[in-house]
């Protein structure tokens, strides 16, 4: 269903229903807000649950990465590496006011926060045709201890991940090129979708995690969604649990939650938009 979603919108659409009339365009709408089940499931990849045969489940998680438009590869390092290192390295709205004043780094948090996050998962294949040593290079460069761009291009340098990484990124670029020229004149549409893909992900990636108490992987927010959007999102408001169970379904975290006393910490939509207060600074 994934699969059919994202040729839907990448060739379907452009190719059978736009030249009928160009209101079919406002099927993009549906499509963009299907960004958070659709990252769900490409989530439930990359803990390796979303098939039980580990290597199916690899080969799902990389046709749903190039629909979402980056490399599996890159994706699941980087949120390895996100539950290894949260509230420690990977703490995005934290600052040190003794290196850098709020506006400097207000700059790139709003970046980040309004579609930069995404952005940065795409732009990412750029970094495709560098040889490992000079990947590895980069991973010591960038190695700083607010980061974990240092350990994801260490892994993106090794054989087996650098090969997929490549193979995913090609693919990417031929699907998309594709896409625009179904498109054709409008381009803008499917530019505009991108767009909001770009800001769905971009705001709910650090909501569970924004002003929670550093230095504490396993802290995470339960956050409250009407049960049917709960659903909807693969229970990924579900984020404390998770983090706590990273190897549980989506459809068996609900059941951990109440054995774990059922507290959510805010609601889904408050604590969405209170990152927009800006960043934080370190204590």
């Amino acid at each position: 269903m994934a699969v059919a979603v994202g040729l839907l919108q990448l060739v379907v659409l452009p190719v059978v229903l736009l030249p009928r009339s160009a209101a079919w365009g406002w099927m993009l709408v549906p499509l963009v807000l299907l960004t958070t089940p659709f990252w769900s499931l490409i989530h439930e990849a990359i803990h390796g649950i979303l098939v039980s045969r580990r290597e199916v489940n690899d080969r799902c998680g990389r046709v749903l990465g190039v629909l979402y438009g980056s490399p599996f590869a890159l994706l699941k390092a980087g949120h390895l590496l996100h539950h290894r290192f949260s509230r420690v390295r990977d703490r995005g709205e934290i600052y040190d006011p003794a290196i850098s004043s709020w506006g400097r780094a207000a700059f790139g948090y709003y970046l980040r926060l309004l579609g930069g996050l995404y952005l940065l998962e795409v732009v990412a294949i750029l970094l495709t045709p560098l040889p490992a040593p000079v990947l590895r290079r980069l991973a010591e460069r960038l190695d700083a201890p607010d980061s974990v761009a240092g350990p994801l291009f260490e892994h993106l340098a090794q054989p087996r991940a650098l090969g997929r990484f490549r193979t995913d990124a090609v693919a990417i670029v031929a699907l998309y090129a594709v896409a625009f020229a179904c498109y054709g004149g409008r381009g803008w549409m499917l530019l505009a979708a991108i767009g909001g893909r770009a800001l769905i992900i971009s705001l709910s990636d650090n909501a569970y995690h924004y002003g929670t108490e550093l230095d504490r992987p396993l802290e995470a927010m339960n956050l409250r969604l009407p049960r049917v959007l709960e659903r909807f999102a693969l229970s990924f408001n579900l984020h404390g649990v998770h983090h706590r169970h990273p190897g549980l379904r989506w459809y068996e975290l609900r059941a951990a939650f109440r054995r774990e006393g059922g507290r959510y910490h805010l609601g889904w939509f408050t604590a969405a938009a209170r990152q927009l207060r800006g960043p934080i600074a370190l204590r």
